[in-house]
């Protein structure tokens, strides 16, 4: 019992871990593009959809390539683990 728990805790640090890290890649992705091209002389700006060319890249296209990077992250590396308490369980069969 006491080695599921521990592999438990392994897989959920695991796992906030690539949460932090998504997070940290999401905020680079934003700040690189709104001040990046934010940072410039507003009469210089490009529009994209009517929206200024650092912000449709920032916020629009930033948001979608979070979805699919957050899809195929928990795709590829989260594992479902069960919520119930194996020592419930045991205890109902006795």
């Amino acid at each position: 019992m006491q080695n599921n728990k521990h592999n438990l805790n392994k897989i959920a640090n695991r796992e906030a871990l690539i949460g932090v890290g998504l997070a940290v890649i999401n905020f680079i992705w934003w700040y690189a593009f709104a001040y990046g091209l934010g940072s410039k002389d507003p009469a210089e700006y490009k529009f994209i959809f009517g929206l200024p060319d650092w912000f449709f890249y920032s916020c629009v296209v930033g948001f979608i390539v979070m979805v699919v990077l957050v899809i195929i992250v928990v795709k590829a590396f989260f594992v479902e683990v069960p919520f119930e308490d194996e020592d419930e369980e045991g205890d109902s069969e006795r």
